[in-house]
């Protein structure tokens, strides 16, 4: 068996040549893959199409892998910029070949101040035929776990934020190529614990957010989760809470195969000046917590 995870980054889907710029200076630091990440306004949308042509035998020529491309923001709003992202989404569906990779990433949307159980109608109006298109093309659909200031009772952007939506989400369209792009901050964030939802949901989750957290309990004890002092920061892997070689033992144990790419740009110490360190520190951690590289066993 060769490597079955690996370790990279999230870059934004920028004009081609200044990407191309942006990853050659990476790539040396010995990252494995990158998720790409494209806008949803129309001054910013890359085409995927071309965008793959001119990036992709940057990428061959390395052999590094692109676990994911995704769009967010909330593809269920009736607005000019809803439209554009619903096409951009179709669009990344049908190009994801073109990257080698087989999952398309994002938000689920929201009708905003609806109930999650109330917006399920429209999710599977929106999203039925879009997997199922998917899954002729034998693309997987993720959706990321972030709340993005959303409750159960209302919210702007994203459905897929806890384990009863999954549930809802899952049973109202029953199809095996929509799972989750997962990430353990978005459930720190709610003080969930994360570990117990690998067990649970690993089989949904095709890719992973190589992002954590710092809860401060202390914080909590004093002022609560809605008082002055905040109570939880998001870090690189290697600076926050989570036992990353725990997390990926059990994402192994149930079957999870892919990237883990770091979201970056969040860490409230390794920021500006200090982002490719933070990334790089956690590259090199994840891959330790991995256990290393792959060794192939003797042959006898």
């Amino acid at each position: 068996m060769s490597q079955d995870i690996f370790i990279g980054t999230l870059v934004h889907a920028d004009e081609p040549a200044k990407t191309i710029r942006y990853l050659e200076q990476m790539i040396p630091y010995g990252f494995e893959s990158f998720a790409f990440t494209f806008g949803h306004d129309l001054e910013t949308w890359q085409d995927p199409v071309e965008f793959a042509e001119q990036v992709m035998p940057l990428l061959e020529k390395h052999n590094i892998r692109v676990g994911a491309i995704g769009a967010y923001g909330n593809p269920m709003a009736d607005t000019p910029k809803g439209e554009n992202l619903r096409q951009e989404l179709r669009k990344l569906i049908e190009a994801a070949h073109l990257f080698k990779t087989d999952v398309v990433s994002g938000f689920t949307g929201r009708i905003e101040g609806k109930s999650v159980p109330d917006t399920m109608p429209a999710f599977k109006e929106l999203w039925q035929p879009m997997c199922e298109r998917a899954g002729e093309l034998g693309v997987r659909i993720a959706f990321e776990n972030c709340v993005m200031s959303g409750t159960w009772a209302s919210g702007k952007f994203n459905l897929a934020y806890n384990p009863a939506a999954w549930e809802l989400m899952f049973n109202t369209i029953p199809l095996p190529n929509i799972g989750l792009e997962w990430e353990p901050t978005h459930q720190m964030c709610q003080l969930i614990d994360p570990m117990p939802q690998i067990r649970e949901w690993g089989k949904r989750f095709f890719h992973i957010h190589g992002k954590d957290a710092t809860i401060k309990r202390d914080i909590i004890a004093k002022y609560g989760i809605t008082g002055v002092e905040k109570f939880v920061y998001h870090r690189h892997p290697g600076f926050g809470d989570c036992n990353w070689t725990d997390i990926i033992s059990d994402l192994r144990l149930y079957g999870f195969k892919g990237c883990i790419d770091i979201e970056g740009w969040h860490d409230p110490v390794y920021r500006g000046e200090l982002e490719t360190m933070g990334q790089v520190h956690a590259l090199n951690y994840l891959k330790w917590c991995r256990g290393g590289d792959f060794v192939p066993n003797p042959v006898v």
